[in-house]
This record gives C-alpha cells, sequence and structure tokens, in this order.
C-alpha cells in the first residue's frame, strides 16, 4: 500500500502521519507539501516526518501527475484552513481548496488510485440553528473556506465509482496538542489564554454552538476512509465526523478550561452582536458506518493535554493572538520577508518551476 497524504506539515498532518504508521507499518508514507508552516514546530522531540517514507514539497495547485503513480489512496488535507486566511485570500481559497482538489481527484482517479478522503469540514452548515445537522441538512456556508468545502464535495461526487471510491469527512473543528500546534482555534486559544493572563475573553456571549474533535480522533476517522468499502457508504460518502459529545457551547469550552487550570476568570461579551456561525451537528451516520473508529479523547482530557503541552513549552506570550502561532500571521510573516509573493508561491520558484519536486528520504 502506498498513501499521499497533501498537506502533511501543517497542525492535523503530524497526527495523521504518526497514526498511519503504526496502522499501516508496511505502507509507502508519503507526504506533500508546500512546507509554509514545516518550522512551526511545538514541543516536538523529533521532526514529525520521520514516520513518512518521502516528503515531497510543492504547491497543490500544479501537482505533477507522477506524484500519483502507484499510490493507493490519497488524504487530501491541503487547504487554506481557516476563515480569516480564507477571507484575505479568498481567490487562493477557491484555487487551494477547491480547483486544485478537482484536478488532484481527476489525477488521481486516472492514475489508479482507490480511494480519495477528503478533509471537509462541519462550517458547511453554517448558521444551522438549535436543530442538530445531519448530512442532508441544507448547506448555509457563510465563509469563503466553508464555500470551498461545499464546491469541492459537490463535484467530487460526479468522480467516484466502484473503482474510486470518496470519503467526504465533515471535521468538527479540530482542538488539541500537536507537534505544528495552532492557536487560531477556540479551544486551544482558551487554554492559551488562561495558561498566559489567567483569564479568557470570549468575543461573543457565549452562546454560539461548535462540535470540536481531537486531532488525534481526526486521524483515526481518516484511517476508516482508507479502508472503507463502497458497501459501507456508498461509492461517494459525505459524513459528519466527530461525536455527539462533543457538541459544546462555546461557553462551555471556556468552563472546561477553568475546571482543569484552577484559577481562571471567564469574561463574556454580553453586547456582542449575534454569532451567525453557530451550528450543532449529528455524528449518528459516522458512529452507525464507522463504530470502531469513534473518538476516544475527552474533553476534559484535551484541556489537559494543551495545558501540558503549553507548560511544558513554557509558553508565556500574551500577546499569542499576534504570534506566529497564528496561520494568518505567518502567513503575513512570510510574505512580508518576501519569502512568499502576493499568491502565496515560494519567490525563489516561479509557476512552471513547481513540477519539479524534492524528496526527503527519511532514515
Amino acid at each position: 500500500m502506498k498513501i499521499l497524504i497533501t498537506g502533511n506539515m501543517g497542525y492535523v498532518g503530524p497526527g495523521v502521519i504518526s497514526h498511519l504508521r503504526k496502522t499501516f507499518p508496511d505502507a509507502t508514507l508519503v507526504g506533500y507539501d508546500m512546507a509554509y508552516f514545516a518550522s512551526s514546530l511545538t514541543n516536538a522531540v523529533v521532526l514529525p516526518e520521520h514516520n513518512l517514507d518521502v516528503q515531497l514539497f510543492g504547491d497543490v495547485r500544479c501537482m505533477s501527475p507522477e506524484i500519483l503513480e502507484g499510490v493507493t489512496a490519497v488524504v487530501h488535507l491541503a487547504a487554506i484552513s481557516n476563515d480569516p486566511m480564507g477571507n484575505k485570500y479568498e481567490k487562493i481559497t477557491l484555487d487551494v481548496n477547491y480547483r486544485s482538489s478537482i484536478v488532484i481527484a481527476k489525477m488521481a482517479k486516472a492514475a489508479g488510485v482507490s480511494s480519495f478522503i477528503f478533509a471537509s469540514s462541519c462550517s458547511v452548515y453554517g448558521a444551522a440553528g438549535d436543530q442538530a445537522k445531519i448530512e442532508s441538512s441544507a448547506l448555509n456556508p457563510l465563509t469563503a473556506y466553508a464555500k470551498s468545502k461545499v464546491f469541492t464535495e459537490l463535484d467530487l461526487e460526479h468522480l467516484a465509482d466502484d473503482q474510486f471510491t470518496i470519503t467526504c469527512l465533515r471535521f468538527a473543528t479540530a482542538c488539541g496538542m500537536s507537534d505544528r500546534l495552532r492557536l487560531d482555534l477556540v479551544l486551544n486559544d482558551f487554554v492559551a489564554a488562561a495558561v498566559v493572563s489567567g483569564q479568557i475573553s470570549i468575543l461573543s456571549d457565549g452562546s454560539p454552538w461548535r462540535p470540536l474533535i481531537h486531532v488525534k480522533d481526526m486521524a483515526r476517522a481518516i484511517e476508516w476512509g482508507i479502508k472503507r468499502e463502497t458497501a459501507n457508504g456508498g461509492e461517494f460518502l459525505s459524513v459528519n465526523a466527530g461525536s455527539d459529545e462533543w457538541n459544546y457551547q462555546v461557553k462551555d469550552l471556556a468552563e472546561a478550561v477553568v475546571a482543569v487550570i484552577p484559577g481562571t476568570t471567564v469574561h463574556l461579551n454580553t453586547e456582542a452582536l449575534p454569532d451567525k456561525r453557530s451550528y450543532r451537528v449529528s455524528f449518528e451516520q459516522f458512529r452507525r458506518l464507522a463504530p470502531d473508529h469513534q473518538p476516544l479523547y475527552t474533553l476534559k482530557q484535551t484541556v489537559g493535554e494543551l495545558y501540558e503541552g503549553l507548560t511544558s513549552m513554557k509558553f508565556s506570550n500574551r500577546e499569542f493572538r499576534d504570534s506566529l502561532l497564528m496561520r494568518l500571521k505567518l502567513l503575513t510573516s512570510l510574505q512580508e520577508r518576501e519569502f512568499i509573493n502576493e499568491d502565496l508561491e515560494w519567490q525563489h520558484k516561479r509557476k512552471q518551476s513547481f513540477n519539479i519536486q524534492s524528496s526527503l528520504e527519511t532514515v
């Protein structure tokens, strides 16, 4: 078996490649990444890519078809990964998250790849009201990021057949410790704030709902997607990936942090305008289709893990929201220092040279 993981050098990737190495010890694991965040290591004992057989560096917007030769499964994580980045780079978000995803899927199918796993998002539901959304619920994407996921799912559906199984995992909001930690995620932000200041300031009244999932449980879902047979969900499947127990209001997440980190106080902005990005999600279908790959982490465990990880890093930056642990801040910094251009391409390369790949063999 040969598995290609795109976007492996981000927040989710390290946990995915570690899990896939344990689950498929004899598989050839290949990473493919633009490497924006390669240096964003957080308390990593070793380089996460040591679990790979090969690391390729390149842009998903112009991936060479040769990359897919002999590949059994594609795990497609690569994306402009959150709403602030999507808002600033709307056109690039659609190019990277949507258009390139479809091109890669078509190349994968032509190359004989049997399984394509797409990292989608529960944000496709947008403003969802009080009723938990199921897979057949109307989609109401509010941001460029969410729209890119919807567009990709719609086009991928036409590519699936009995030789090319496609699994779109509509992940809940990611959280938890990673070898490349992000702090621009709600729970991670709350724990970081508690560690450095003992205070959590919520920009809303705390009432919006968020479904969450630990990054390591995302890896378990991806493993299931790789193994999934067409008899279990069909040739094409979009499924909410997470747990019903992980539907929380934002204020409940803050209180969970207080329970683990005593002395933390919470400030709500009761005068804030309603946050439209509020949704609860039903994960019943995922529970039925993937009973052996259900999330294992609890909220308390995740908060404790983040607290321990940040403490062991001696994390003390009170201005962390302006730090390079925020993905948009890092991209902006790379642009300001002229490492990447306005199209988020590395300055030392040009569009016509991106088909030239380099590899880092693991030892």
